[in-house]
């Protein structure tokens, strides 16, 4: 990948395009992320996104491409790129039009959120215009934390067991996403005043006392340090060439100017706003590599090593005191158990969506549905 235009990551196959589908009215891009026949054959919930959410709407009534839509999203790029917010905007346009002019309910998960808030942040007059309630699940509000200073040093394993050998290894994950702009986006916001300031340490051996080592602390605004010396020797081979990938500093100053903007988005008046955070689950907080006993010897070591977490309250992914910080005016928090894609098929969270969006059990008479858009990375 490679980092020419700002926001966007590029393929270095110049022959090649990844694009998202738009089948079914955008559903199939955020229905289930690998739709292949032998995830399907085998049932392997863990890459199903919005699947089961979409069943349960249609169930109680919804149409597809008439009162429910999809707005899928290539998970790499920024979240303010003019092509990504182009395509939010005319997602909403149509949704709205389609049902003669009624506004749009929102639901977005996890990152859909920034996207959300960046385009609010562009086009607040045109949210106000499509929009009536934009609820939101696990949303990174202030940042992912542990989960993406880890996946900026040493990747993500994005399903765990059996289930893996379907999906990108972690070290190949962690080439790809030292080139998204989308990650350095959900780096810990610095400005956040947590309960406590996460940070990433790290046990080296003392290079003027080579029998003695020290532990060494980062701050989410000292983090940037470390990045670039754990990065600086990082490469892939490609096409007989090998291609440096140390950590990105235009991404990041890109992303610093994203963060600023998330900082200062305000709701516009008139929508409702509805936050389903999760709860219960151990949670990376703070990222530790190296021991009192095995230290790092040269901090591109880190790169190959495997972290130890301190841990707090949330979704496994998204600790909770970041997802209940949304900075707005909700009509209604609610904190379930549950893991970060996962409630996205949680009953209980059904139950509040159809609470907040006014639907009846299809045993009940019909009731007039309002026209929904589900936001999801591709």
């Amino acid at each position: 990948m490679s980092f020419r235009i700002p926001g966007y990551t590029e393929a270095l196959d110049d022959s090649s395009d990844i694009v998202v589908p738009q089948d079914d009215y955008g559903l199939y891009a955020i229905d289930i992320l690998d739709p292949s026949l032998l995830i399907k054959l085998f049932h392997v919930t863990d890459v199903y996104h919005f699947h089961d959410m979409i069943d349960m709407l249609v169930d109680h009534g919804y149409k597809k491409g008439t009162t429910l839509f999809g707005y899928g999203y290539d998970f790499r790029q920024s979240n303010r790129i003019e092509q990504t917010i182009d395509g939010l905007k005319e997602k909403l346009e149509t949704a709205y039009n389609a049902s003669g002019g009624r506004k749009v309910n929102l639901i977005s998960h996890s990152m859909g959120r920034l996207q959300v808030s960046c385009f609010i942040s562009l086009h607040s007059d045109v949210f106000s215009k499509y929009v009536n309630k934009w609820i939101t699940i696990a949303t990174p509000f202030q940042g992912a934390l542990g989960c993406i200073n880890d996946s900026l040093l040493t990747g993500l394993q994005f399903v765990e067991g059996l289930e893996s050998y379907f999906f990108v290894s972690r070290w190949s994950m962690h080439q790809l996403l030292v080139e998204c702009p989308s990650i350095y986006e959900m780096l810990p916001n610095p400005e956040f005043k947590w309960k406590k300031k996460p940070e990433i340490l790290v046990w080296k051996k003392d290079k003027k006392n080579e029998d003695s080592v020290k532990l060494e602390t980062y701050s989410s605004s000292e983090c940037v340090e470390l990045f670039v010396e754990a990065l600086k020797d990082n490469e892939i081979e490609y096409n007989k060439k090998t291609i440096p990938l140390p950590f990105n500093q235009d991404i990041y100053k890109w992303a610093a100017t994203t963060r600023k903007m998330l900082n200062n988005m305000r709701l516009p008046q008139g929508i409702e706003f509805y936050n389903i955070y999760g709860t219960s689950l151990d949670t990376p907080f703070d990222v530790c590599y190296g021991s009192e006993i095995d230290p790092i010897n040269d901090p591109s070591d880190i790169c190959h090593t495997l972290p130890e977490y301190s841990y707090v309250d949330g979704d496994g992914t998204v600790p909770a005191e970041s997802a209940m910080a949304d900075g707005f005016e909700a009509i209604e928090r609610a904190g379930i158990p549950g893991a970060h894609r996962a409630l996205l098929r949680d009953e209980l969270v059904f139950e509040y969506i159809r609470k907040w969006l006014g639907i009846q059990e299809p045993s009940m008479s019909r009731v007039k549905t309002s026209k929904v858009v589900d936001v999801g990375p591709a």
